[in-house]
Order: C-alpha cells, then structure tokens, then sequence
C-alpha cells in the first residue's frame, strides 16, 4: 500500500493513500495495492477489448469481451472501491458492496485483525463491529519486521547515534506498521470529538489526565472506549447508517447480465 502526502508537507507511506481537503478535515484512507490492481487491470482489459473489436468478429470474441466487463466490475467493487473516509461527522466504512456511516460518538474502539476493525456502540442497540477492507494487517509480517529490526539493533554499537541494542524504528517501511499509524489517527480524532461533544454540552464534567490513544499492542487502543464508558451510555449516541451500494451492484449484475445474454445468443 502506499500514502500520498498531505498538503503540510507529510512524508509519503506504503500503506494507504490519504488525501485532505482544503480545510484538513477529511482524510481518505486506501489499500494503494488495490489501486494498482484495479490500474493493471484496467489497462489490461482495456487492452484485450481493442484487441477483440480490431481482429475479432465471432461469438467467442463476444463472450470473451463480456468476461472482461464482469471481472472488470468485480475488481473495481473489490481493490477500488474499499476506503476508509474520516471527516468532521464521523468515519464511513466503504466495503465492495456496502457502506457504513459511523458517528464519532459512536466509536469505542479501533483495532485491527487481519482488517482494520471499528467497534461501535448505539444507544438501545447491541454493539457492532465494522470490518474494512481497505486496510489489511499482517501480524506474521509485523512480527518478522520487528524481529529483523531487533537483530540489526544488536548488531551495531554506536551508528547514527543509537547506542548498542537500541531498535531503529520500522515506521514508514513496513506496511503493518503505518496500518498501525491509522489506527492511532481514527482512535485519537473518535476520542478528540467526543471530548468536544461532551463539553459543548456541559453535561458530564472531564477531569484527569487527557486521554491518548495508546502505543503498545495493537487491538488495544481504547481511549474512545474509556471516554465512551465514563459518558454512561447516554442518549448521545447514534445509530450506525449501514447501505447496499446500488453502483456497486450494478457494476457486477450488469456484466454478468451482459455475458448471459451473449452465451445464450
């Protein structure tokens, strides 16, 4: 995966693409492997159709051609589509089929599994758990990279001013590692908004130390489920807005319709 940088100047990442608006509230998070899937592909489809309509003129070629169209529209719907949009309002969960529109009063949790995860809480309603496939992790990956940064820690006594057995940090290199980073992010602006929330309301006092989220284990970054749970399970919260996505369906059904028509004709 891979990042652009945002507009301060931030450097680039190989994990998801972000983008920001002009007032830098909106952060767009995207496998960047699913963009250059979807672009080979493409560019591959692309390809073969010119092929087919210069040199093919037979029922074959006219299958052949529907067949691209449909995988066509199940990668756009599968590499693509997935993101992960944090703004003003909340995070929308954008999956190959459906969408998710997630309050940031909601949010109690953001962690990963093999998919980035984000645990949310409505008011009357059993907890949900969101999964998203824009980001994925890989802790057999994560735990290799760690291990390989602890044997080159070990292995030099003074480089660049890290003292024998210290661990040069792995961030930036390691695709695990920036998912991690977006973790952090959606963990740090859930708890950010509903601070804000709370005191514009002035219903719930906030004392004690600022909450954070944290840096250890990952699936243990819980500060909006600590600032959630102080808050009681108040009215406030609100329901998860979870959407098929028609366009995205469509962009499957009407090939496949398509490539029906054509084997049958």
């Amino acid at each position: 995966m891979a990042a652009d940088s945002s507009s301060t100047g931030a450097p680039r990442s190989r994990t998801a693409r972000r983008s920001r608006d002009q007032a830098g509230q909106v952060q767009t998070y995207r496998s960047a492997t699913g963009v250059v899937v979807w672009v080979v592909w493409l560019l591959f489809a692309v390809g073969n159709w010119i092929d087919l309509a210069v040199q093919g003129r037979d029922h074959t070629s006219a299958i052949a051609a529907a067949i691209l169209l449909l995988v066509t529209g199940i990668a756009y719907d599968t590499a693509q589509r997935p993101r992960i949009i944090s703004d003003e309002g909340g995070v929308t969960v954008r999956n190959p089929l459906r969408d998710h529109q997630i309050a940031w009063a909601s949010v109690t949790k953001v962690d990963l599994t093999d998919l980035l995860r984000v645990h949310c809480a409505t008011a009357g309603e059993r907890p949900k758990v969101i999964n998203s496939w824009a980001i994925h992790y890989s802790r057999r990956r994560q735990f290799a990279a760690d291990a390989r940064a602890r044997r080159a820690a070990r292995g030099r006594r003074s480089t660049f001013g890290l003292p024998y057995g210290a661990q040069p940090s792995a961030a930036g290199s390691s695709e695990e590692a920036e998912a991690e980073k977006i973790v952090r992010s959606l963990s740090e602006r859930a708890t950010a908004a509903q601070a804000e929330e709370v005191w514009a309301g002035g219903t719930v006092p906030i004392a004690g130390p600022t909450l954070a989220a944290q840096t250890g284990t990952v699936g243990r970054l819980d500060a909006a489920q600590a600032l959630a749970g102080s808050l009681g399970g108040g009215g406030w919260l609100q329901p998860v807005r979870s959407a098929w996505s028609w366009p995205a369906i469509a962009a499957i059904v009407i090939p496949a319709l398509i490539l029906l028509l054509v084997v049958l004709a």
